[in-house]
């Protein structure tokens, strides 16, 4: 078995589902007392949504990197990064620490496209939404057609994660909202809608979805015990 590492704490509300599931899915394969081997760097989630705010990104990427590099140095084999947003620093986090990075918008991808799905609906934070680093490997590498909510949805959207999901909120308003953005989406002709956000499946399931869900923390962990156990079982969200 590999030991996974994970960059989490972005927020820790996310990341203790990781931990959870990487345990479960490798009780799950191996039966008895097996779970996972596992090094995490949690990082303080305040000076990194800060610098975020600000714009700063050369301070969120050293955060990542010092991050990442202890996860290297913890012994860990590959690395995840709890969190869709920070995937924008997905290369330079494997560059400069030096250990390879299992891409959470690829899982998501091969799992669309096993699925026959062309066109998807896009949750997640403004950076995520909007930004070329998502959407744009989404489009280029994988073939997805990518639909984003209006400018008062994204924002809609965004303030739920920072205000609610990654402060442990879960409101039923806020999931009608959601809800509502969802059938918006489908109105557009997407096929389903990825919850680009960690903290997401935490509100909507497909009870109150119009379309299906494609959950992005449960199709990373799955890659990540895929990439540990050397299975080629497909992935499941």
């Amino acid at each position: 078995m590999k030991t996974i590492g994970i960059l989490g704490g972005m927020s820790w509300e996310s990341t203790q589902l990781y931990y959870k599931w990487l345990n479960e899915g490798v009780r799950e394969r191996l039966g008895g007392l097996h779970s996972a081997r596992i090094v995490m760097h949690s990082v303080n989630f305040h000076p990194v949504e800060a610098a975020m705010a600000k714009g700063d990104w050369e301070t969120v990427a050293e955060h990542l990197v010092a991050g990442a590099r202890s996860v290297r140095q913890g012994g860990a084999d590959f690395m995840i990064i709890a969190t869709n947003t920070m995937h924008k620093f997905a290369e330079h986090i494997e560059a400069e620490a030096d250990i390879p990075v299992l891409h959470i918008a690829d899982a998501t991808a091969a799992y669309a496209k096993a699925q026959g799905i062309e066109t998807v609906g896009l949750l997640g934070t403004a950076f995520t939404m909007e930004q070329d680093f998502y959407r744009g490997r989404l489009e280029a590498r994988h073939g997805l057609n990518v639909i984003i909510p209006d400018a008062a949805d994204r924002a809609l959207v965004h303030k739920v994660i920072f205000d609610e999901l990654c402060c442990g909120k879960i409101c039923a308003v806020s999931r009608d909202k959601y809800a509502h953005i969802i059938k918006g989406m489908e109105q557009q002709g997407a096929q389903a809608v990825i919850l680009g956000c960690t903290e997401i499946c935490l509100l909507v399931d497909d009870t109150c979805s119009p379309l299906p869900l494609l959950d992005t923390t449960r199709l990373h962990v799955e890659a990540a015990l895929g990439e540990a156990l050397g299975l080629k079982e497909p992935a499941t969200c």
